[in-house]
């Protein structure tokens, strides 16, 4: 309970806090996790393989496999829990000047956070994106292709224009997969943010991917208080100078209480 409260007078006393999330926000939203014991890739490493851009583009056969997870699991329909919701109590007290998320699943923008304050740095699964022309539209409408027997379904722009031949027209996921570059001004955003803020709450991420994982320690280097907020053990513990275990969602919703309930209690003026 004391580190509870001295994460809630972090918090409360902050000017600027940057919010950095990964897959474990997501797991009470039925969403797995990749790399955890129960991972989605520890359990099937196919795919961890779909999710490679070379096999990706290179393969029908692990396209047609990514476009029946896709559809099978409709992680598109799942809903935010209690600790996406604790995020956005926070943002409401007026000093979350950025929540960057590793995630693809836009669980933060539907509890409600503040669509400008998100960076996506791994991109959204909620639209399609043409390998091609880049043409980018709504997830939804390729898997109602998928539902309705395409396998494999490719860009319409590039169908239209002819050209499905070797390789081209591709659809994926407006998504970062391995082996493809991050976006540049993205990560440039998020990085900035650690370099400003003077807290950093770090939740539900194993802080094993650059160069998203650097948040930490440049935030560290700038100054900013650090707070760990996961259920297993990270590289970076070190640097922090608060770790909290446990369930995510009920650790965020008792921090940001404590938060709140500091904040209203310090002296005015």
């Amino acid at each position: 309970m004391r580190d509870l409260g001295a994460a809630g007078e972090l918090l409360a006393g902050a000017d600027r806090v940057a919010v950095l999330t990964g897959a474990g926000i997501s797991t009470d939203s039925g969403i797995p996790d990749f790399r955890g014991p129960s991972g989605l890739w520890t359990k099937n490493p196919a795919a961890e393989k779909s999710a490679t851009l070379q096999h990706y583009l290179a393969d029908a056969d692990v396209r047609r496999f990514a476009w029946e997870n896709r559809l099978a699991n409709s992680v598109h329909l799942r809903e935010p829990n209690a600790g996406h919701r604790a995020i956005v109590d926070l943002e409401r007290h007026g000093n979350v000047h950025a929540l960057v998320t590793q995630n693809v699943d836009g669980l933060h923008q539907r509890a409600g956070s503040d669509v400008d304050r998100v960076i996506e740095v791994h991109g959204t699964m909620h639209w399609t994106c043409c390998w091609t022309c880049g043409d980018r539209r709504p997830m939804v409408e390729s898997l109602e292709r998928v539902g309705a027997g395409e396998s494999d379904p490719d860009c319409l722009v590039c169908r239209a224009a002819g050209r499905t031949a070797q390789g081209q027209g591709i659809l994926k996921s407006d998504t970062i997969s391995f082996g493809q570059n991050l976006d540049e001004t993205v990560i440039a955003r998020a990085l900035a943010a650690a370099d400003a803020c003077d807290v950093l709450l770090a939740v539900g991420t194993s802080l094993q991917v650059n160069p998203v994982a650097n948040m930490v320690p440049r935030a560290k280097r700038a100054g900013a208080a650090i707070i760990i907020v996961n259920g297993e053990v990270t590289k970076l513990d070190h640097h922090a100078d608060l770790v909290l275990r446990g369930s995510i969602s009920d650790v965020l919703t008792e921090v940001v209480a404590e938060s709140e309930t500091r904040r209203n209690t310090r002296p005015i003026g």
